[in-house]
C-alpha cells in the first residue's frame, strides 16, 4: 500500500501548480487565477479548510471573493481531479498526485482534517466486487475513510 500525507515545501507547490495547469491544457480547461488561487491554498495548508476558511484565507489576497465564485472553483478542481471533496468533514483539501499514481483510498482525520492518500489496487478491486455483489456499480474511485491521524491519536 502507497501512502502520501505530507506538508508542501516553495518549490513542491509550484510543481504541482505547474502540473495542475498542463492537466487542465491537456484536457482542455483553464486554470483561472482564481482557480490557482483556490489549488494553491490548499497546497499551502497542510491537511484540509472548509468553504469558509478557504473563503477567509482567499480574501487576503482577492478581498472580493464570494462564495458562489469559490465554490465554482472547488466545483472545477474537484471535476479536474486537483483536490479531494472530503464528506466526513465537509471540506477540501489538495489531491497530492494529481499527475500520478492514482489513489483510491482517502483516509480522513476527523479532528484535525489532515488526509493520506492511499493507493492499493487490490483493495479497491476487492470493494468494486463487494459493491457488484449488491447489485450496484462504483461510480468513484475514492473510499473516504474517518479515523484520527497519529498526533491526534497522542492528544
Amino acid at each position: 500500500m502507497n501512502t502520501k500525507a505530507h506538508a508542501h515545501s516553495h518549490a513542491e507547490i509550484a510543481a504541482h501548480l505547474d502540473t495542475a495547469e498542463r492537466l487542465c491544457a491537456q484536457r482542455g480547461s483553464r486554470l483561472t487565477p482564481l482557480r490557482r488561487l483556490v489549488l494553491e491554498t490548499l497546497l499551502r495548508h497542510h491537511g484540509s479548510l472548509k468553504a469558509y476558511e478557504l473563503l477567509d484565507a482567499l480574501r487576503a489576497a482577492q478581498p472580493g471573493a464570494a462564495p458562489p465564485t469559490v465554490y465554482r472553483a472547488l466545483d472545477f478542481l474537484t471535476e479536474q481531479g486537483l483536490i479531494h471533496r472530503l464528506d466526513a468533514i465537509n471540506a477540501w483539501s489538495a489531491c497530492t498526485d494529481a499527475g500520478g499514481q492514482p489513489h483510491d483510498v482517502l483516509v480522513v482525520c476527523t479532528r484535525c482534517g489532515s488526509v493520506a492518500e492511499l493507493s492499493d489496487p487490490d483493495l479497491g478491486r476487492r470493494l468494486a466486487d463487494c459493491v457488484a455483489q449488491a447489485g450496484y456499480a462504483l461510480s468513484g474511485q475514492e473510499t473516504e475513510l474517518r479515523a484520527l491521524c497519529p498526533r491526534c491519536r497522542q492528544g
